[in-house]
């Protein structure tokens, strides 16, 4: 591997593609920077590459939004390291709703703006702050990079990196640069060295940044609620499990519309028909819904997703409205689902309300910036022996919702 890197390093060369980050980026930097003063930190960044117009011209990287890590992040003084599964988790929420963006442009092809951006959503690189006016990536910076480029599938990566306690007479008028500045009104700037590096290259060299509004260009999805609030999803998740029901999450096209619902497949023992509880993104600011569907015999190798295609296909509306202040938890509505339709529970159990120490997120828009909010909580999935197993028999495991792309019919 070392032998490969230098063969690369002696090879370098290149010059960096176009760069143009979103207002809501800097912004987003900022905040975090200032949350941490004394230590580094950092997230990661979404966004698209655009080919050029122009045979052999030089592609473009739009640079969207940022991705916060989760609490398992290191920070301190000399290190950042990004944290555990929240940002996958979130990455793959945008990803989803972003190809379900592109094939409904695809249908209706509104306008050549909008099939500009008939491209994946991709992970474009990482920002993070580093002590002082270490303004250039370090010798460890160079490393981590090389890492990642020496797995497959990655071939570059942007790699801001934010300073702080600037002077704001920093004059960079009529030049060409790869920082920005930002006052922060303490007669100080926070600055952003933009630097980027690839496959061909396998060296950091500067990238010149233009900077957007954010309405001039997409906006990825906003987070949904058990990503938003994860403390809350971790609750009605274990209600839910504690009560013998097996769940797993799909996002899924449930109106035609987007952003997806949040939807659980849910089953309980003995029971011959399953729940698919459908969410939408903003719950509870939108009520969710429940439908039926005979229960799906499964084999050892069943893909979940496939599995809640087929229950979805057979399923049909529970007519059962959602009352917030009668369903204080998730489990309660789906208890009266379960007496609606005559599905027994052996060992029925009362609704638990939540901790008052946590409660549900409020009736708001959903905000898209949760830094250091926790992943969500753990799914059982639903077995190959033909019925689900109660909750105390399998382990409890991250959720990892499946992507779809296909439509509701």
């Amino acid at each position: 591997m070392l032998a490969r890197r230098i063969q690369r390093l002696v090879r370098g060369g290149g010059s960096a593609p176009n760069l143009v980050v979103a207002q809501r980026v800097i912004d987003k930097m900022a905040a975090a920077a200032d949350a941490t003063l004394e230590d580094e930190t950092g997230e990661a960044m979404v966004g698209v590459v655009i080919p050029s117009a122009i045979p052999g011209g030089v592609p473009t990287i739009y640079v969207l939004d940022t991705i916060a890590p989760d609490e398992t992040a290191v920070r301190n003084y000399a290190k950042f390291e990004q944290g555990d599964d929240r940002q996958g988790d979130v990455f793959q929420w945008l990803y989803t709703n972003w190809e379900h963006g592109r094939e409904k442009s695809r249908a209706s092809l509104i306008s050549a703006f909008t099939n500009k951006w008939d491209v994946p959503l991709l992970h474009v690189g990482d920002w993070h702050k580093q002590p002082g006016y270490m303004i250039h990536p370090s010798g460890g910076d160079l490393m981590t990079a090389l890492d990642y480029l020496d797995d497959d599938g990655v071939d570059f990566l942007v790699a801001p990196i934010v300073t702080l306690d600037h002077p704001t007479t920093i004059d960079t008028s009529g030049s060409v640069s790869n920082f920005v500045l930002v006052a922060k009104g303490d007669d100080s700037a926070m600055r952003v060295d933009f630097w980027y590096i690839d496959r061909h290259s396998m060296m950091f060299m500067p990238m010149m940044p233009a900077l957007y509004p954010n309405d001039q260009l997409p906006a990825v999805a906003a987070y949904p609620w058990h990503l938003s609030h994860p403390k809350v999803a971790e609750e009605e998740f274990g209600l839910m499990q504690d009560d013998g029901l097996a769940l797993t999450i799909t996002y899924w096209n449930s109106d035609g519309e987007l952003p997806l619902e949040v939807c659980l497949l849910i089953g309980r023992v003995g029971s011959p028909r399953l729940l698919i509880l459908v969410t939408p993104a903003d719950f509870p600011k939108h009520p969710p819904r429940l439908r039926t569907a005979p229960f799906i015999p499964m084999g050892s190798g069943d893909d979940m997703q496939t599995v809640f295609e087929k229950a979805w296909a057979q399923s049909e509306a529970v007519d059962l409205p959602y009352d917030h202040d009668k369903h204080k938890t998730l489990l309660a509505y789906i208890h009266a689902a379960e007496d609606k339709l005559g599905i027994e529970r052996k060992k029925p159990a009362p609704s638990t309300p939540l901790p008052q120490s946590e409660g549900r997120p409020e009736t708001t828009e959903t905000p898209n910036d949760p830094v250091g909010a926790r992943h969500a909580a753990s799914d059982v999935p639903l077995p190959a022996d033909g019925q689900p197993p109660m909750a105390a028999d399998k382990a409890t495991s991250d959720v990892t919702p499946a992507p779809t792309t296909e439509d509701a019919p």
